[in-house]
């Protein structure tokens, strides 16, 4: 069901969290966020999925040549890793601030229970 008022989509990861690929060629190796696509599903992850992409030579980089790049991943190959080192699930839980009364959500590991910043 698509969803009503909020037509951005959630995503259980975010750019800096500390991941592990659970899927794919990649399976176990792991890095940091460095650049999501909520539109696509799509996450950039350092050091994953590296492919060549030649360039022309250019101002920037006279020589051109092969250079090695991330390619995105989809979001449903990668878990943040909790605090204890072990790939988890993500929940959100919304907390009230006693003195102000308002709310925000905020993730965390269902694993340990701790919340990921």
């Amino acid at each position: 069901m698509p969803r009503k008022h909020n037509a951005q989509k959630k995503m259980h990861v975010k750019k800096g969290d500390r991941v592990r690929v659970i899927a794919g060629n990649y399976r176990g190796y792991e890095g940091k966020i460095l650049v999501i696509f909520p539109e696509k599903e799509r996450v950039i992850v350092e050091g994953v999925n590296l492919r060549f992409h030649h360039e022309k030579p250019s101002a920037a980089n006279p020589q051109g040549g092969r250079v090695e790049k991330e390619v995105p991943v989809h979001v449903s190959n990668v878990q943040p890793i909790a605090s204890d080192g072990n790939p988890t699930r993500v929940g959100r839980k919304r907390i009230t601030d006693p003195e102000t009364g308002r709310g925000q959500w905020v993730r965390y590991a269902k694993t340990t229970g701790e919340e990921l910043a």
